[in-house]
Parts: structure tokens; C-alpha cells; sequence
């Protein structure tokens, strides 16, 4: 069949499987370190959250819970024991609710509407259902409505994460406030459409029964600006012609793959991209309405994809001009978190076969990745195709109205996801993006209640503002930020804002040294320490974002230290140094410590790639956090030749001498000469 998953990956049984207990499984990564198909703030915000409520109980299809696959960076057999949670939701629509004549009337897609929860659901629950897409495609799709009335309404299009489909931020229960789900935004004046995109759920999914006619390109093409951005947009036009959805009031939503669609959907804005690049205008398909994205609003988005999963060190917060400079040189492959993406992907997803299609061919861009240096005209290859269709920040033009959020302890798509949009568009002279950072989403993140209360609390105002023109929300240009809190209250620490990124981080605490140091990567003399590295892992590891370890001194590395005068670190660290490198494939992998009374805390982590024998200044800066050191704290900055199995381990073997290193740490704090609080240098902000 084509489009069929190549036989090679096919599921393969194990006689001795790793138990998922102690591998945690793939799908954990885009869940916020749950169990579970969402992000935690639809989580919180949705009783109906499993991936497959719908399609099991319309086809009586088995999950693949149980199954095992073969990681093929760390050649372990994982046992998908528990992939996704046990809720079940078997009716979601029944007699008891008929609907009024009036109401009956209304048939999003051709599909009857049923009084639900305060509102009126319009599902799609069989296969013939099925709206079909601008290439012909059928995208599996429910609308919800509000209780009265015939539309136009504002909407908001609410798209899922990896791995799951329609169903994960729908809900089964009555509208609360400031929830992420179908039920509660409808009941709030909107219609929403959720729709599965292509390659998932029964949008031609894993489940053959799905694939039907016109699933010939209904794989996964990994949101691709053509693709399942397209599919969106196609569906909102044709609800455009029906007198249902605003042509000119709709925001779109979704957290992960989802947020990644809000920010490509927010980016077009009124254009669709062509099959060969190009962009036209975007209009309804019936009447030729020209269409628009007013506000959307992304959660734990990759807004560059090289950016965030193969980085490469170049880019800086307080320098809008190196938000480009993603894809040279080619980066560091975050290895565990690719190999889970690709797992999750293979079990809940339908990847085309290998070679097919040059543009979505995920299983040999899996192959060259795990394959690693040198990064040939073949990888790079894929990287551009990567970078130019699957890529928000990519896409020309201005975006529609932004809210951003991203964690800082989320080790997939951390802070710098949304700064890369925030300042490049900042630059450009708009204005229009807010910022949220708070400890939630992918691993590490703890994802405390907070922090998601917040979140839903801004992003309820922000469509209300965008779409009704209802005052409030979170200001154009603000950034809110909450802090990773360790000491069991799970209380957060803000939320601070201000009115802008640098406005939020008015001082550092430096720290530098002429002393050199050399960090070692050869047979026998390999930097860093095993254990710490697997336990540190978001995916394998056991430590989460306060996990404590034994201090030690990692050998082959090299380690600075300062003693805390008590201030609130809140931004991205930066380290300007000296280097001399002997030796190809460079790598420099860089860890901030807490260390308190014979233990440490990692509190951020980064990498930067060397050029082969690479020689003089660099800089780059760590992933960033918001957290209070108090005073008397010794602060620990290690250097290592690898942070394995979160980095690619690199094949080159090299040596770096390190000298004349600066560290600055942003404090929430301004200049205080009492905290050894001062006035940042290397990190001014320059657009």
C-alpha cells in the first residue's frame, strides 16, 4: 500500500523487552512527562484526552500497547506498555440530547449537530464523514458550536500534538474557565474546529481502515507548510462557506506538533504555500473569500526545526541577526528525543515508505541522523528541506498576532523557540508577540498548577481581546515569566512581567577567569560522566528538573564556580571564551549546578558546535531557567565533550583548550552591588 510503513521498521517482538518503568515510553516526551497523549495544559484542562477514544471505539482497532521497537541509536527493545492513559470515553452523543429544529439545520462538513454539554457538537464518526483537503485527502474533523445561533462565529482551530489526533483537547464534560477544549471554547461564543492531521487518527492514520481513497499522500509530512498547514486552512474555508466561521476572527491553538501548526497557520496569515513554495492568497474554495489568522496562540512549539532539535550553539537571545543562522554549521542531534519522536510516530502514525516522497521521507532522515559525522550534501539535504517547509520562522512575511509559551526546563523546545520569533520579529519593527515562561511542558518540565492556570488564564483573555475585541489580555510585546520551584510547595515564584524580554532581566552576575582549562574527547580519555548523563536524560533518565545527584567532579572536563550573594536567575546564561581545537567534529556541551551540602542540581544545559580545528572567541548561551539561588550557594559551570543520551554523541575525537571565560547569569534583580549584581556586557541587547 503506499504510504504503508516500510517493512524494515515494522514493529519487531523482543525476547528480553525493556520495561517501560524503567525506559519511560516515547510518548512521553511531547506529554510534559505524563503518561498521556497531551501536553499537561490540555491535560488540565480536558477530561478527554486519549488519543484513541474515538477510533477504538469505531473500529475496534487494538492499540499497540504491548508491541515492542527497536531504538535504533541505543539498540534497546522498548516495550510499549503504556504509550497512552486508560480513559475511555464510549459515547460522546446520545439520544437524550436531541436537537431543536432550528438547530438541526446547521451540518459543519454535512455532519448533524447535537446538543452537548451547554453546546452543540458536530462530529464526524464515520469514515465517510470525512471532510476531504485541497489535494483531496480526507482530514478527520469535528466541530463544536455554541448552544445558539447560525454563525458567523469566531473560531479557534485547535490542532493536536505528536501521536495524537482530533480527540485531545476535546472534552467530555461541562465548560469550566479558562479551559483549553472544544466544550469550554464554544461555550464561550466560539466555534472550533478540531481536526486530525494527516498521518494520524483516522485522518489516514496507523489504523489501515482509515486508509482509504485519497489517502495516496495522507502520510505524515512532519508539518509541512504545504501540507498540514494547508489541510487546516482548506477546512476553515470551506466552514468559511457555510456561514460558520469569521473569515476574519480566527485563532488557532495547539500545543507541540500543534503549536508548531499555530505558529506556520499565524505566519501565513492570509496566504496558503504552493506545492513549489510559492504563496497565494487565501481563500474559501467555493465563494473565493479571502480568509485570515487573526491571533494564535502556541504551546511548546519548534519554531525552527535545526533550531531546536539539531542546535548548534549560534543562536543568541540579545542578537536578533543569529535567528537565522540555525543550519550552519550543522548542529548537535538531540539524539534520545529524536528516537522518540520517530518511536511515537511509527506506533501512532503513519510514516510513507522509505524513498517515496523526498519531502516527508521521516524514516531515512531517521537513518542519516542516527548515522552522524560527517554531515554530508545528503544531510544537509533533508536539514534544508527542514528548514524551508517545515520551519515557522521560514515563512515570509509578517505573523498575525502571537502568544508563545515555552518551558525552561522542557529539554525539546525550550525558551529559545519563542525568542527566535519574539526578537526577529521585534526587529523588523512588530511588535506583536507576547511571551509566557514557566517550568511546563515536554520533559524535564514539572508542569505545577500554576503555571497552567496562568496559561489558560492568558490565553482565554488574548483570543477574547484578538478575536471579540474584548479589553484585556496579555499586552503586545510583554513577556510573563514563573520560576522552576524545588522545594515541594509547588509554587512556581511570580509571575513577573514586564514589557519587554530585556525589560524583564535588567542585571547578571558575571564571572571570569584567565585560567585555562582543556576538556578531552579521545580513546581512553573521554570527558564527562556516564551516569550523570543517563540520569539527566528526558527521556531515559530518572532526575527530572530537581532531581539532587551526588556532586562530583566529572573528569575531562573542565569547571567553574561562584558563591551565590542570593539573587533570582531569570534568562538564557551566556559564555564568551577562548578556544583551541585539535580535532575534527568538535563538540562543547555545557551544564549549570546547584551544589548544596554534597549534592547538585542541574538548572540548564546547552551545546555548541565546533568547526574542525576551530580556533578564537565564541559565544553561546545555555537554555535558560528562573530560579532563586539563595545566598551562600556555590554555582558550578561544566564544559564536557558530550552530555550522551540527550546530545549525539559526536565520532571525532578532539581536545579544546578553554581560556579567558566569561559567564554572565541574567538576574530578575537589577544592579545591586551587595548581590555582585551588575550591568550586563556581553549580553546587551543589540537588534
Amino acid at each position: 500500500m503506499s504510504g504503508s510503513v516500510h517493512a524494515a521498521h515494522e514493529v519487531q517482538a523482543a525476547a528480553n523487552p525493556v520495561d517501560a518503568s524503567v525506559v519511560p515510553s516515547c510518548a512521553t516526551i511531547l506529554n510534559g512527562g505524563q503518561p498521556g497523549p497531551s501536553l499537561a495544559i490540555y491535560q488540565a484542562a480536558s477530561t478527554r484526552t486519549h488519543l484513541l477514544t474515538l477510533r477504538e471505539t469505531r473500529s475496534s482497532v487494538t492499540s499497540p500497547v504491548g508491541r515492542t521497537a527497536t531504538d535504533q541509536r541505543s539498540g534497546k527493545v522498548i516495550t510499549m506498555k503504556r504509550l497512552l492513559p486508560a480513559v475511555f470515553v464510549a459515547l460522546l452523543v446520545t439520544s437524550a440530547f436531541a436537537p431543536s429544529a432550528a438547530q438541526a439545520t446547521l451540518a459543519p462538513f454535512g455532519n448533524a449537530c447535537t446538543a452537548f454539554h451547554t453546546v452543540r457538537f458536530c462530529p464526524a464518526t464515520e469514515l465517510n464523514q470525512r471532510p476531504t483537503s485541497f489535494d483531496g485527502t480526507p482530514i478527520d474533523a469535528d466541530v463544536t458550536l455554541p448552544a445558539t445561533g447560525t454563525g458567523p462565529w469566531p473560531t479557534v482551530i485547535m490542532i493536536h500534538g505528536w501521536g495524537q489526533d482530533k480527540t485531545a483537547a476535546e472534552s467530555s464534560a461541562d465548560p469550566t474557565a479558562y479551559a483549553m477544549n472544544n466544550v469550554s471554547y464554544a461555550a464561550r461564543g466560539y466555534a472550533v474546529l478540531n481536526i486530525s492531521n494527516r498521518g494520524f487518527g483516522r485522518s489516514c492514520g496507523k489504523d489501515p481502515l482509515t486508509v482509504t481513497t485519497g489517502c495516496d499522500h495522507g502520510y505524515i509530512h512532519l508539518m509541512d507548510t504545504r501540507f498540514e498547514a494547508h489541510d487546516a486552512q482548506y477546512l476553515l474555508g470551506k466552514l468559511v462557506d457555510d456561514g460558520i466561521v469569521n473569515p476574519n476572527a480566527i485563532g488557532t491553538t495547539g500545543g507541540s506538533y500543534g503549536g508548531i501548526a499555530t505558529l506556520e497557520l499565524s505566519y501565513l496569515k492570509n496566504r496558503v504555500r504552493n506545492l513549489d513554495g510559492s504563496y497565494s492568497a487565501w481563500t474559501s474554495p467555493i465563494n473565493h473569500t479571502p480568509i485570515t489568522i487573526k491571533a494564535g496562540y502556541a504551546v511548546a512549539p519548534w519554531s525552527n526545526f535545526a533550531g531546536a532539535l539539531v542546535p548548534n550553539g549560534r543562536y543568541l537571545d540579545f542578537d536578533s541577526a543569529t535567528a537565522s543562522t540555525n543550519t550552519t554549521p550543522f548542529g548537535v542531534p538531540k539524539a534520545s528525543p529524536l528516537s522518540g519522536l520517530y518511536l511515537a510516530g511509527l506506533f501512532y502514525g503513519r510514516y510513507a515508505d522509505a524513498g517515496l516522497d523526498p519531502f516527508a521521507d521521516v524514516i531515512n532522515w531517521n537513518k542519516r541522523t542516527i548515522k552522524g559525522e560527517p554531515w554530508d550534501a545528503e544531510a544537509l539535504t533533508y536539514m534544508n528541506i527542514m528548514n524551508d517547509y517545515h520551519s515557522p520562522t521560514t515563512v515570509s512575511g509578517t505573523p498575525a498576532a502571537l502568544l508563545i509559551h515555552n518551558g525552561w526546563t522542557d529539554d525539546i523546545f525550550g525558551p529559545a523557540e519563542g525568542l527566535r520569533v519574539y526578537e526577529s520579529q521585534k526587529a523588523k519593527g512588530n511588535n506583536n508577540v507576547r511571551l509566557i515562561f514557566n517550568d511546563s511542558g515536554h520533559p524535564r518540565s514539572q508542569n505545577p498548577t500554576d503555571a497552567l492556570t496562568q496559561m489558560g488564564r492568558a490565553s482565554t483573555e488574548f483570543f477574547d481581546n484578538q478575536l471579540k475585541g474584548v479589553p484585556g489580555g496579555p499586552a503586545a510585546g510583554s513577556v510573563t515569566a514563573m520560576g522552576m520551584n524545588c522545594d515541594g510547595t509547588h509554587v512556581s515564584g511570580g509571575p513577573w512581567t514586564a514589557s519587554s524580554w530585556e525589560k524583564l532581566h535588567v542585571g547578571a552576575v558575571d564571572y571570569s577567569t584567565t585560567k585555562a582549562q582543556t576538556i578531552y574527547r579521545l580513546p581512553g580519555k573521554v570527558g564527562g560522566d556516564k551516569a550523570t548523563g543517563t540520569a539527566l536524560d528526558p527521556v531515559f533518565g530518572t532526575a527530572g528538573a530537581c532531581g539532587q545527584l551526588t556532586d562530583m567532579i566529572e573528569p575531562y572536563t573542565a569547571t567553574y564556580s561562584i558563591t551565590s550573594k542570593g539573587f533570582t536567575m531569570l534568562g538564557l546564561p551566556t559564555v564568551q571564551a577562548t578556544v583551541k581545537t585539535d580535532g575534527k567534529y568538535g563538540v562543547i556541551a555545557a551544564r549549570l549546578w546547584e551544589v548544596i551540602g554534597g549534592k547538585r542540581r542541574m538548572i540548564t544545559r546547552g551545546v555548541y558546535r565546533l568547526l574542525d580545528n576551530q580556533s578564537g572567541t565564541i559565544t553561546f548561551q545555555l537554555a535558560g531557567n528562573a530560579y532563586k539561588f539563595a545566598a551562600g550557594t556555590k554555582i558550578r559551570l561544566e564544559l564536557l565533550p558530550q552530555d550522551a543520551p540527550y546530545y549525539q554523541t559526536s565520532k571525532g575525537t578532539f581536545t579544546v583548550k578553554i581560556s579567558k571565560l566569561k559567564l554572565e547569569l541574567p538576574t530578575l534583580e537589577a544592579k545591586s552591588a551587595s548581590k555582585g549584581i551588575v550591568t550586563p556586557t556581553i549580553s546587551k541587547f543589540k537588534r
